[in-house]
């Protein structure tokens, strides 16, 4: 029988301190005020790199400790030991991103091969996570985006053609050694002006490694409304061709980039007209993968409760296991505690999606989770309102003690 909480706070926090509880709560709080994030997205990039030192601190000890595992590897493994210690495993991911330059490029394939490495020394790190835009030139992906003749793989100059294979060498080396030392790797999604050459690359990485278990797995993003029909056309694909398909789960990280983009540009927004489409849409994914399980391996990767309710409900409904092979569960690091841990006490596999790197490097990715949290109607309320509950509680516990 289901018994899962996601108001169960002694769970949630048990592996937090109460200075780390009261720095997210202060965190939380600041993210809460309307500008503050807008303001923070404009100025601490250049704050950081004009290398304020005070101001650095200030960042390290707040919003990078908050939301990064650290600046290296070695740092993450003191992270992931604590997590687990609850039953919650790790998703390591090498934070940089809006990087250029061929040097560059080989320099994160080169990162994303270590980390593997460093993940399969681990005992709970399964997953990597990995951009197509960290190692590829973000102009070539666009070009090959809005040409079908260049997705069919006939290019007008010399110089793209050996431009997109060497991208795909650097994938497919990316996948050689995850398959080789059995660690998945979770393929982000990108903006959709960058994302179909991503999605047909990775189709082939599947096709390539994930013929008797997945090791590939594509990202969907189900607040674009074409979405749920390419989760069932990837199907197909993998049934033809005959290999699992791996699939993360997600709702999605520009949306306000995306409808500002397609309003200057004048096309159809790729965004759902409503919050309540994207839920419909992202549950009824669920259900579509829980139901093909035998050949979909797949991560809900939400920070909705009711969604994480949905997919453990419908396991239980059909009988499989929570701790079904095929399925996985995963939230960002410093964000929605009382769903992980929860889920993890209940017997389910469920991960901490960790980014690590230095701290120059991840500000772009930062950034990012500032304005997903702060645009998700709620999210920072329901992280506050449960931090100061558990607060209360302590405080109540050490007076009764």
């Amino acid at each position: 029988m289901l018994n899962i909480s996601f108001d169960n706070i002694v769970n949630a926090f048990a592996y937090k301190s109460d200075k780390e509880l009261k720095s997210s709560k202060f965190l939380f709080s600041l993210m809460g005020y309307p500008l503050f994030v807008p303001i923070a997205t404009r100025i601490t990039p250049l704050i950081v790199k004009f290398g304020l030192p005070i101001v650095n601190k200030m960042i390290r000890k707040t919003i990078f400790k908050q939301f990064v595992g650290g600046e290296t590897l070695e740092a993450t493994s003191k992270v992931a030991d604590i997590l687990s210690n609850f039953g919650v495993q790790v998703v390591l991911d090498y934070g940089a991103e809006a990087i250029e330059g061929e040097d560059n490029f080989e320099d994160a394939t080169n990162q994303f091969i270590k980390t593997i490495e460093y993940a399969a020394s681990k005992p709970n790190m399964p997953y990597i996570s990995i951009k197509v835009s960290s190692f590829s030139r973000h102009g070539l992906l666009q070009a090959l985006n809005e040409a079908p003749r260049l997705r069919s793989g006939i290019h007008d100059h010399e110089n793209q053609e050996a431009e997109w294979d060497r991208v795909c060498d650097r994938m497919y080396r990316i996948c050689e050694a995850a398959a080789k030392n059995n660690i998945g790797v979770w393929v982000d999604a990108e903006e959709s002006w960058l994302q179909d050459p991503v999605d047909r690359l990775t189709i082939e990485m599947m096709e390539e490694f994930n013929s008797e278990k997945a090791i590939v797995y594509n990202t969907i993003q189900l607040y674009r409304h074409d979405r749920l029909n390419f989760l069932q056309l990837s199907h197909k694909i993998a049934k033809e061709r005959g290999f699992v398909l791996g699939i993360k789960l997600v709702r999605g990280a520009y949306m306000e980039k995306e409808r500002a983009r397609a309003n200057q540009k004048g096309y159809p927004s790729p965004i759902q007209a409503s919050k309540a489409n994207t839920d419909r849409d992202y549950n009824a994914a669920i259900a579509y993968c829980i139901n093909n399980i035998g050949n979909i391996a797949f991560a809900v990767a939400s920070h909705n409760e009711e969604s994480n309710l949905f997919a453990a409900t419908l396991l239980d409904e059909k009988g499989l296991a929570a701790n079904h092979p095929h399925i996985h569960f995963s939230q960002l690091y410093g964000m929605s505690d009382n769903i992980t841990f929860n889920l993890a006490k209940a017997g389910y596999p469920v991960s901490k999606y960790l980014p690590f790197g230095p701290i120059k490097e991840v500000i772009p990715y930062l950034m990012r989770r500032a304005q997903e949290n702060s645009s998700v109607s709620g999210q920072t309320g329901r992280e506050i309102s449960l931090i100061i509950k558990e607060i209360a509680r302590r405080k109540a516990a050490l007076k009764g003690a």
